[in-house]
C-alpha cells in the first residue's frame, strides 16, 4: 500500500512540475512552485493544483 501512495505521489509531483514549467509565470514564480512541489510533493502538487493554476487575467 505505501508503494502505491508513493507511486501516485511521485505521478502527482511529476504532472505539477510540467504544468508549472509550462505555464506563463516569471522565472522565479516557477522556481518557488518547483520548490515547494519537491519539497513537500504530495501536499505542494495539491496545493499548486488547487490554488496556484490559475489563469492570469
Amino acid at each position: 500500500m505505501q508503494g502505491i501512495i508513493g507511486l501516485l505521489a511521485l505521478v502527482l509531483a511529476v504532472v505539477a512540475i510540467i504544468n508549472v514549467v509550462k505555464s506563463a509565470r516569471t522565472g522565479g514564480q516557477k522556481a518557488l512552485w518547483i520548490v515547494v512541489i519537491l519539497i513537500f510533493p504530495f501536499i505542494g502538487s495539491i496545493v499548486y493544483f488547487v490554488i496556484g493554476n490559475k489563469k492570469a487575467a
